[in-house]
């Protein structure tokens, strides 16, 4: 029960931050949307690595390393933490400077633009979507495993069938109400707070678990001796993992270059030397969150309790092994409190994605397509939460079907944004990319992803692979050999074009 109560205890203290923020909105769409331009330094490392940091990296992770064994941080850890670097730097600060030059809120409105095309933002609207809604869902799923499995026997009389846990039904539609209620009074600037807060309580809370588990498990050496004697497979690099896939999972944190949700966050940065931070920081902060969470997954694999059974039982609900790791070797009091930086992590990232899909409906299809760029910043604002509400229930409700493995979700999902990398370098550093090359490439991208996608059981089956490798490279091929061919045999844009978004050559 006491886990539970500081679960609620932390999520009130959200709302309040919540009202808090609203107080500075300044009753404007781009304030809404993007808080006026006004994110320093700090705010920004903060936010951008809190709305990527999901329950993939906290509750994904552990589970995929409880699976497989510590690979999984070289697989991903390691690949993003260099990767996002680099696309911060060639992409982010890039798009931060066509967005305030030109005063984009939306990705859309930039390939709108680059590409002289209307018809793009029709294609590409539904695309960004069905890429979001996978990465909704395993927030959801994150948050329903972890309540679970932190308030086992807490509520019997109201829960029977979960044997007094939290359902993750309540629990995923708790997070929803409390999510939706600080965006909708606070918008990108609340959810802005919101991610920098709940950035620092899941960093601390991650480290604590870690040191805490560690302890009673008798120090790391004694953890990690017992999964050497139990199951050494778990402390080496798996058989299945071969160089080449190792090598195409670092095309995965391409992703993080065509969010729509890290896209309107960087265009928040008060100026383009505000991204210096986060180019140093980031990496060093994905190590201090990846790295603990992957070792008590590991650790969790042979990790016992006093009577000499297993800490996590074998077989148990998915995702619920960091949880259970908390929830059975610290206090009541420490596993709220960590339970609570769990939802921090989950709940920083669901504002954003939120967000981004209720600015891009508002602006972009209701805004330029129907009203023909004639709705008002009240109207604006209004429409984006009626859009987000759709979403949020949407969402909820798929989250309520047969549950995935959040790790396989996220790879899936991260496979998507990957394969329209290509176009969003092209658009940015290739003259000759055209109109009808970035059609084709969106297209082909949504299709074969979609393909693959339903071909894997819709993430069902969480090694499927195609043509003998992950599907993220043939997802990544497809978007990049359709602009490029496409591109080289269409027209090329005019000159007014090229001149405002090349204007140095």
């Amino acid at each position: 029960m006491t886990q539970l109560i500081l679960m609620l205890v932390y999520l009130g203290l959200l709302l309040g931050l919540g009202v808090f923020s609203s107080r500075l909105y300044r009753g404007t769409a781009q304030d809404y949307y993007l808080a006026s331009h006004s994110i320093g330094p700090v705010l920004l490392l903060l936010t951008i690595f809190g709305t990527t940091m999901t329950a993939f990296a906290l509750v994904g992770s552990s589970g995929e390393a409880y699976a497989s064994g510590i690979g999984v941080f070289g697989m991903l850890a390691s690949w993003s933490a260099l990767v996002h670097v680099a696309v911060f730097f060639f992409v982010g600060i890039r798009l931060w400077a066509l967005g305030k030059r030109h005063g984009y809120l939306t990705q859309i409105q930039f390939f709108r633009d680059r590409f002289e095309s209307d018809a793009l933002g029709l294609l590409l609207f539904p695309l960004l979507v069905g890429l979001v809604v996978p990465y909704l869902l395993t927030g959801l799923m994150g948050a329903g495993a972890v309540v679970r499995a932190l308030t086992a026997g807490a509520l019997p009389g109201v829960f029977p069938a979960t044997a007094g846990a939290v359902p993750p039904w309540v629990s995923a539609l708790v997070v929803c109400g409390v999510v939706l209620a600080y965006i909708f009074f606070g918008g990108l600037r609340g959810a802005t707070w919101a991610n920098a807060f709940q950035t620092v309580v899941f960093l601390l809370t991650g480290l604590a678990a870690f040191v805490l588990i560690s302890t009673e498990l008798g120090g790391a050496e004694a953890a990690t001796r017992a999964v050497i004697e139990a199951h050494p497979e778990k402390l080496m690099r798996s058989g299945a993992l071969d160089p080449l896939d190792f090598f195409l999972y670092g095309l995965i944190p391409l992703s993080v270059g065509t969010f729509p949700h890290v896209f309107q966050h960087w265009l928040t940065a008060r100026s383009a030397e505000t991204f210096r931070l986060s180019l140093v920081a980031h990496p060093l902060f994905m190590i201090l969150l990846w790295l603990p969470c992957v070792l008590v997954g590991v650790w969790a694999t042979a990790a016992l309790m006093p009577d000499g059974s297993l800490v996590v039982p074998v077989p148990h609900p998915p995702n619920t092994e960091l949880a259970t790791m908390v929830e059975k070797l610290t206090t009541p009091l420490v596993g709220g409190v960590l339970g609570a930086g769990i939802l921090a992590a989950i709940m920083s990232s669901l504002d954003s994605q939120f967000l981004a899909l209720g600015s891009i409906f508002a602006n972009d299809i209701v805004a330029h397509y129907v009203r023909h760029d004639r709705v008002d910043d009240q109207a604006r604002v209004a429409l984006g939460r009626a859009f987000i509400l759709l979403v949020v229930g949407a969402t909820y409700g798929l989250s309520l079907l047969e549950p995935r493995s959040v790790f396989a979700l996220g790879v899936w999902c991260f496979s998507g944004f990957s394969g329209l990398f290509p176009l969003i370098v092209a658009a940015l550093y290739w003259r000759r990319a055209t109109r009808a090359g970035a059609m084709a490439s969106v297209v082909v991208t949504g299709a074969v992803w979609f393909a693959l996608f339903r071909a894997s059981g819709y993430g069902a089956e969480p090694h499927y692979e195609f043509l003998g490798m992950m599907p993220v490279a043939s997802i990544v091929a497809a978007g990049a050999l359709s602009v490029i061919a496409v591109s080289l045999a269409t027209k090329p844009p005019g000159e007014a074009t090229l001149r405002k978004f090349f204007p140095q050559a």
